[in-house]
């Protein structure tokens, strides 16, 4: 999937796809574990393909701890 600037998936579709809430996502950039996504005109967060990359590689390493 290619993104144009103002595009990107909805946190709804990223917990989705990772199984994750919505909680701990936030939290995670919050954190600073993931860099905050970039926003639309809504300030509505619009996760790019990088972001997907750190999500999934943080799943993984936490797989990994567990």
């Amino acid at each position: 999937m290619t993104f144009s600037k103002h595009e990107g998936f909805k946190a709804c579709q990223v917990c989705e796809l990772f199984d994750i809430s919505k909680a701990t996502l936030f939290r995670w950039e919050r954190d600073g574990v993931i860099a905050g996504p970039p926003r639309d005109w809504r300030n509505w967060r619009l996760y790019t393909r990088k972001n997907m990359d750190e999500i999934q590689k943080v799943i993984r390493a936490r797989k990994i701890v567990v």
